[in-house]
């Protein structure tokens, strides 16, 4: 495959994800990775091994596994013509980024908290995040919304395409398939405190450096949108770690920052309160018409960081011949 050609794979997938979004369907990648997760995960509970170690086995299968598939997908798909691989390889990617789909999930909370009906803006948030949302009010229901938009930025854009500039869309997938590990096994509750473990740590692992990266990104959209860039890059250094998860505090940080709002504090978890620190305790607390501005905010850092990979990996693959 020629440099050229090799390189359309990401602009295309960013420009279906700009103008479609996240595709629901029954057959998206990702839900198929969900339900390998469910096929898989009771088999190997059953393995006469610690479920610390039966977990890591777990984890280790399915992601290597996911890496292999699809890698295997493309030779495939080579041997036909390059032309099919690169059209697969670019809907493959399309499938492993979702900041489009993330903005108008938001969006549609915000325009139901315009309508005032909190109780169908808090199911309408329940579909896109972990947390209970039944008895959240329209502040909670609105920090609910920003946080996630500011977290999912690094799972759904940055993270997948940092690992897509390192090794292609089969290591992009691989990083789907840990990021969704982590969304269904690694809680820290009696189920999964132990299996889930290895899932949990390899997820942190992986998004340790997107998280960091995401912070000048956000920071330098922040400057182009509002004049915020240094007040929201010098938030995610000073509070970026104020965070129960070691990578989730530094893009809402520096969305506290960008935006001058309160992030965190406690949150219900599987029936269990979980009382995270506040980002940003000196701002108010977050309103409904903070929910656009937190969209327009990810979507401008979307498409810096999508200019950054594009151009690292022109320049990486031309220099390297």
């Amino acid at each position: 495959m020629t440099l050229s050609a090799e390189w359309l794979v990401l602009p295309a997938a960013f420009l279906l994800d700009f103008f479609i979004g996240d595709p629901q369907f029954a057959h998206h990648p990702v839900r198929c990775m969900g339900r390998a997760i469910e096929f898989f995960e009771p088999r190997f509970r059953k393995l006469p091994v610690p479920p610390t170690v039966s977990g890591g086995l777990f984890a280790l299968s399915l992601i290597l596994g996911t890496w292999a598939l699809v890698a295997l997908m493309f030779g495939a798909a080579c041997v036909i013509s390059p032309e099919f691989q690169i059209l697969l390889e670019i809907i493959a990617l399309y499938f492993c980024i979702a900041a489009r789909g993330l903005s108008a999930a938001a969006g549609e909370i915000y325009g139901i908290l315009r309508q005032g009906d909190l109780a169908a803006a808090r199911s309408a948030l329940s579909m896109i995040v972990g947390r209970e949302t039944d008895r959240l009010s329209d502040a909670g229901v609105a920090r609910a919304a920003v946080e996630t938009v500011a977290e999912n930025l690094v799972d759904g854009f940055i993270a997948p395409l940092f690992f897509f500039l390192l090794g292609g869309v089969p290591l992009a997938a691989a990083y789907k398939m840990v990021n969704t590990l982590d969304s269904m096994v690694g809680y820290k509750n009696d189920a999964y405190r132990e299996f889930g473990k290895v899932s949990a740590r390899i997820d942190d692992a992986a998004n340790y450096l997107p998280a960091r990266l995401s912070a000048p990104v956000i920071a330098l959209a922040a400057q182009l949108l509002n004049r915020r860039g240094i007040p929201a890059f010098r938030m995610a250094a000073n509070e970026g770690r104020r965070h129960s998860s070691p990578n989730a505090g530094w893009a809402e940080a520096a969305f506290a920052g960008a935006l001058r709002v309160k992030l965190g504090g406690p949150n219900v978890y599987h029936g269990r309160v979980v009382d995270k620190p506040y980002i940003g305790g000196a701002f108010g607390d977050v309103t409904a018409k903070d929910i656009p501005r937190a969209c327009d905010l990810l979507e401008l850092s979307a498409f810096l960081w999508f200019v950054i990979i594009w151009y690292a990996g022109m320049f990486s693959r031309a220099w390297g011949g």
